[in-house]
């Protein structure tokens, strides 16, 4: 038996713990899963096989700080417990219908809306507050702002495992949720990790238009659609652009076809909703856009980060593709435009047209 004294404390973390959830799920979190900092040993050796492979394309950023993206522990040695949030924002209707619509583009579901960033970061400094007026400790938020290994935490924790897309899947939430992850120096008591329920289905990897999973559970980002028309600069390889088709910023394939979705819990916050001029827009439109209009227009949108340039270039793309000839003057006046990787793309799509 343990100690009065002990068993006593272990049932106040275990109060503690249930209130935490409590308030988590008031703030509007979907699920709530706890941790040790210390409970992702197989990260480093991961990690040092995807830079090694070259896999990470231009994200030199992701090999900074590679000590604390391997383990958490080193990024906050004072930390005992990490809580790892998830919140939904499952899309209202199936994403892969906007695929037919060659004259629209099509943006990656997350971004339709505000930016998830504010969002979330809002919700657990609100849940860190409380904690730290609940209970002496310390706290550190963080949502996709740091070297955080989330989605291997978020498997530690319980929430999900990291499916054969690399995304976290959830058998409560599917995988349409975002993370968050509160650090604290409480010692609270951790749940389970969750394991593997991907079993024989490839559903993901099947779909992959630009066969960006070398194997299971693998992702060459140079090849993935979403690195392409987000983190990527530069003109894409052009044995890749017909691939995109009309997605101009990121996918959401191999999200849109796991069957565990059909578990996926309705977003609790009316702002993840597509905007109106985010959910399919003219690509006439869109290819447009000068900077102070593009800047404008995805104010509060996580699409602003990419620039004018990197995302008229991928509306390029996706005109190119789109086999209406209807398009190709405005592509034909981009093709002396200043930034030479719009103008190649201005160029390609063109070509493409008179071809089609």
């Amino acid at each position: 038996m343990l100690p009065q004294d002990i068993s006593g404390q272990m049932k106040e973390l275990d109060n503690l713990k249930g209130r935490i959830i409590g308030k988590a799920e008031t703030e509007g979190f979907a699920r709530l899963r706890v941790c040790s900092p210390k409970s992702v040993p197989d990260v480093p050796e991961r990690l040092a096989a995807f830079f090694g492979a070259g896999r990470h394309g231009q994200m030199e950023w992701m090999e900074r700080r590679i000590e604390w993206r391997g383990d958490p522990s080193v990024l906050w040695p004072e930390a005992r417990s990490v809580i790892m949030l998830a919140e939904a924002y499952t899309p209202d209707h199936d994403p892969l219908d906007d695929l037919r619509f060659g004259d629209r583009g099509v943006i990656s579901v997350y971004a339709r809306g505000r930016d998830y960033h504010d969002i979330v970061k809002k919700r657990l400094k609100r849940v860190a507050r409380w904690l730290v007026d609940e209970v002496d400790c310390e706290v550190k938020v963080f949502v996709d702002t740091a070297p955080v290994p989330e989605k291997a935490l978020g498997q530690a924790s319980g929430l999900g495992w990291q499916g054969k897309h690399t995304n976290l899947v959830s058998r409560g939430l599917g995988n349409w949720f975002f993370l968050g992850a509160i650090f604290t120096t409480l010692d609270l008591p951790p749940d389970p990790a969750e394991v593997d329920h991907c079993g024989t289905c490839n559903r993901c990897l099947d779909i992959c238009p630009t066969d960006a999973f070398p194997a299971p559970y693998q992702l060459d980002a140079r090849r993935c659609i979403s690195y392409l028309t987000i983190e990527h600069e530069g003109p894409v390889d052009e044995e890749l652009r017909p691939k995109l088709g009309n997605r101009i910023y990121g996918c959401d394939d191999c999200l849109a076809v796991c069957p565990w979705n059909k578990f996926a819990e309705i977003a609790r916050d009316a702002r993840y909703a597509a905007k109106d001029d985010l959910d399919a827009p003219p690509l006439a439109e869109l290819v447009r856009l000068d900077d102070a209009a593009f800047r404008a227009k995805f104010s509060g949108s996580p699409i602003k980060r990419s620039g004018r340039n990197r995302f008229v270039r991928n509306v390029l793309y996706a005109i190119g593709n789109s086999g209406d000839p209807n398009l190709a003057s405005a592509a034909r006046d981009l093709m002396t435009d200043a930034d030479p990787t719009v103008a190649d793309a201005a160029r390609w799509a063109v070509d493409q047209l008179r071809q089609s």
